[in-house]
């Protein structure tokens, strides 16, 4: 069983995203989505990676504060 706790980097590795510093705060910069918009709809995802979010939001998984951080980030 994985207890690894959840945080940006790991998220992005689950994403099949660069995970450094510097590429989730690239992403971060060159990403954003507009007030009406749920984060797993946003336009430059995947389907797989739309998948993922939406049912770790839907299961209340241990990604959902994580996803909920990446998400008030992509706002800002």
């Amino acid at each position: 069983m994985d207890i690894t706790q959840p945080d940006l980097a790991t998220l992005f590795d689950q994403l099949g995203l660069p995970s450094e510093p510097d590429a989730v705060e690239a992403f971060i910069k060159q990403h954003s989505i507009a007030a009406e918009i749920h984060i797993a709809e946003a336009p430059f995802w995947t389907q797989a990676q739309r998948h993922f979010l939406a049912e770790a939001l839907a299961e209340d998984a241990m990604w959902t504060e994580v996803i909920d951080h990446l998400d008030a980030q992509l706002r800002t």
